[in-house]
C-alpha cells in the first residue's frame, strides 16, 4: 500500500493498493521507495498475495503468448517448466485462448498438476525422450514456437521440436547458460527465429506496463487463470526459501509473509 508519495506524482496516491514487476533491488523489506511509473494499482478482487504471486510472472506470460507469439485457437505450443509458477500461469492461459499445450515436467507428481492447470501433454523429461513426444503428439508436423526458460539442457533439443520458420523463444536458463550457438544451426534446422527477450524490455513504456497488467488482471479476474500459492515463508525465512527453490521442492508461486 502506497504511505506517501513524492511531488508531481498523479498515478498513484497514498491508500493505493499497488504492486510491481522488476524495478530496483530491495524487495525483502517492510517498506521500501519505488519508482511511481513502475507500480500498478490493483483492481478490486485481487488480493494483495494474489499479486504479489503473479506480477512477475503474469506479465512474462503476457508478453511470451500475447505480444512473442500469438497464441490462440488451433496452436500447439511447447512450454518447459509447466508446473512452475510461471508455466501453470502459461499454460491456463495459452488453454484458454484456445491452444493446445505440451509441457515438460520433472516428475509424475507435477506432471499431474500441469494438467489440472491445461497442460494437454504433460511430458516427464526423465523418463520420457520430449523431442519423440512432441513429434508423436504433432505427428510429425513439430511446433510453431518452443518457449524455453530451462536453457543448457533443454536448447539444442528445443530446436528439433520446431517446425521450419518456427519461433524459439529462450526467457531463463535454469539448467545453466546456454553457451556460444552457430547461428548456421538456426538455417540447418529450418530457417528458425530466435528471440532471448526480458520483462524489462517489453514494459520499459508505462503504457505498456499498464496494458501488459490490464491484460493480466482481466484473465484472473475471469477465472480462466487461477493464482495458486503453494508455499509461504515468512520473510526471515527467505535463505530457506531460495534454498527450497534451487532444490525444485517447490511448485507454483511462492510468497514471502511479515
Amino acid at each position: 500500500m502506497v504511505e506517501e508519495v513524492g511531488p508531481d506524482i498523479t498515478d498513484v496516491k497514498p491508500g493505493d493498493r499497488v504492486a510491481y514487476a522488476g524495478g530496483p533491488l530491495g524487495a525483502y523489506s517492510e517498506e521500501r521507495v519505488m519508482p511511481a511509473d513502475r507500480l500498478v494499482v490493483l483492481p478490486q478482487g485481487i488480493s494483495d498475495q494474489q499479486a504479489a504471486a503473479m506480477m512477475l510472472k503474469g506479465l512474462t506470460v503476457q508478453y511470451l503468448i500475447r505480444q512473442i507469439h500469438n497464441v490462440g485457437k488451433g496452436s500447439t505450443i511447447l512450454f518447459h517448466a509447466a508446473a512452475g509458477g510461471v508455466g501453470l500461469i502459461a499454460c491456463q492461459w495459452a488453454k484458454s485462448l484456445g491452444a493446445t499445450v505440451i509441457g515438460t515436467v520433472g516428475n509424475e507428481e507435477k506432471a499431474k498438476i500441469a494438467k489440472a492447470h491445461g497442460c494437454d501433454h504433460p511430458i516427464v523429461y526423465s523418463r520420457e525422450d520430449f523431442v519423440t513426444r512432441v513429434k508423436e503428439i504433432t505427428r510429425d508436423q513439430k511446433l510453431p514456437v518452443v518457449y524455453d526458460s530451462v536453457g543448457k539442457d533443454t536448447f539444442m533439443k528445443s530446436l528439433d521440436c520446431l517446425r521450419p520458420r518456427g519461433l524459439m523463444v529462450s526467457f531463463g536458463q535454469s539448467s545453466g547458460p546456454v553457451g556460444p550457438v552457430d547461428l548456421g544451426i538456426f538455417a540447418q534446422k529450418g530457417s528458425l527465429f530466435f528471440t532471448r527477450p526480458t520483462l524489462n524490455t517489453y514494459a520499459a513504456a508505462r503504457g505498456d506496463l499498464l496494458a501488459m497488467a490490464k491484460d493480466l488482471f482481466d484473465v484472473v479476474l475471469s477465472g480462466a487463470v487461477k493464482i495458486e500459492i503453494n508455499q509461504t515463508y515468512p520473510l526471515k525465512e527467505a535463505a530457506q526459501a531460495h534454498r527450497d527453490l534451487e532444490s525444485r521442492k517447490t511448485v507454483g508461486s511462492t510468497v514471502f509473509t511479515m
